[in-house]
């Protein structure tokens, strides 16, 4: 703060700040984690998909990355980014 390096911003909406400090917190921010992947149907820090959306991996790329996967259900939400 003295440096004046502090940068501040607003976080989207949509985000949500978990503090996996404490167990207890740990626990709660893991429910949340369980909970919005299955109401939503959307994987949370998915770097896959982000980097897919980002365009730093094309389609062949993501195929390639889930084809080993693809019994998984991780490997399943990859092919669904394709669709």
């Amino acid at each position: 703060l003295e440096m004046g390096a502090l940068e501040v911003g607003v976080l989207d909406r949509g985000t949500a700040w978990l503090d996996t400090g404490p167990f207890g917190s740990l626990q709660q921010a893991g429910q949340f984690v369980e909970v919005i992947e299955e109401r939503q149907g959307l994987k949370v820090g998915c770097i896959e998909e982000v980097a897919y959306e980002q365009g730093f991996i094309d389609a062949t790329q993501l195929r390639e990355i889930a084809q080993p996967l693809v019994k998984s259900g991780y490997g399943q939400y990859l092919l669904k980014l394709l669709k």
